[in-house]
């Protein structure tokens, strides 16, 4: 199997469909995290992102990546965050009437 993969370059695929499918979770996180936590759920994408960052510092390879993507996709949700406000501000997104911001 490590022959086949070496042979025809499919890691870098790989990586690419894991970086797709992360990015694909975490706009539902966004979008669920906003809508119960409001701004606070910032703080939860900053830690995972920091906790993914150092972990993939002390990781080889395709995890060391993959992590890494991780940890990226977690500080880019803290922008997402204020933009989905924006979005549930317009009316393009339900907000959460038991919230009070």
């Amino acid at each position: 199997m490590q022959q086949f993969l070496q042979q025809y370059n499919l890691e870098g695929l790989a990586i690419g469909l894991a970086t797709f499918l992360i990015i694909g979770i975490f706009h539902p996180l966004v979008i669920k995290g906003e809508y119960y936590m409001g701004q606070k759920c910032n703080w939860l994408f900053l830690i995972g992102g920091i906790a993914t960052l150092v972990l993939s510092l002390f990781t080889q390879g395709v995890w060391s990546i993959l992590l890494g993507v991780t940890s990226f996709s977690c500080f880019w949700s803290i922008l997402e965050v204020k933009e989905q406000r924006e979005r549930v501000r317009k009316g393009w997104f339900p907000g959460n009437p038991k919230r009070k911001d």
